[in-house]
């Protein structure tokens, strides 16, 4: 007999020992579980801040360029007015090329990038309205025009290509790097005041490569 309860004694102890585990398990999963779902809730507007950051930076890089290209066209720009400012474009394209090239934006990062945009739209109005004025029907003018344009369809492009999720921050960064280099050749060609035609046909190729890079980055696969 007592035998016996100390059988039924060691099997009440050893039900109780797994229970006990069981339980300690059981809560160390609900545990881990809760951190997982806070770090994603916590991860998640990160990324949406990054996607948005960039896709504004974007969106403010196709405006800028228009600006200079509206003021090449109505004569308040010259070209060599309009080379500066494209210079000016390439710096900021070049923060943010490298700001992105990490696949996120920081909070730092993008003030300083609002901060040079900023400063770049403060130097096309007063190019637009000091007494300098240029011919927009000169055939300079116009290739100057028509490269400005060019680069105001490629920055759309990038910009859609973010919206769409065909391109990822670090893409989007990689190929305002090849902004940045396209736009400081333009601002070189434009420093004399005059672009020629040899100029806009190195222009021209220049600007062709960035756009087959920009179709292979959207239709590669990788998404943003």
């Amino acid at each position: 007999m007592r035998a016996m309860l100390s059988l039924m004694t060691d099997a009440v102890l050893t039900r109780s020992r797994i229970n006990h585990t069981e339980n300690t398990m059981n809560a160390r999963f609900i545990q881990l579980g809760l951190a997982a779902t806070l770090a994603a809730t916590f991860a998640l507007p990160v990324f949406a801040q990054t996607a948005g950051s960039t896709q504004s930076d974007t969106a403010r890089d196709v405006a800028q360029q228009q600006r200079i290209e509206s003021g090449l066209k109505s004569g308040q720009l010259s070209t060599r007015e309009a080379g500066k400012l494209v210079k000016g474009e390439a710096h900021v394209e070049k923060m943010e090329a490298n700001a992105g090239r990490n696949g996120s934006v920081s909070a730092a990062e993008q003030s300083r990038i609002t901060a040079a945009q900023n400063r770049e739209s403060g130097a096309i109005y007063n190019q637009k309205h000091d007494a300098q004025v240029g011919n927009p029907a000169s055939a300079s003018s116009q290739r100057m025009q028509a490269d400005v344009q060019r680069n105001v369809n490629q920055q759309t492009r990038i910009e859609n290509g973010e919206k769409s999720g065909q391109l990822s921050t670090r893409e989007s960064a990689s190929l305002e790097r090849g902004q940045a280099r396209t736009d400081r050749a333009t601002a070189r060609a434009a420093a004399n005041g005059r672009v020629g035609v040899n100029e806009q046909a190195r222009l021209q190729a220049r600007e062709d490569r960035q756009s087959v890079r920009i179709a292979h980055k959207k239709h590669n696969g990788v998404t943003g």
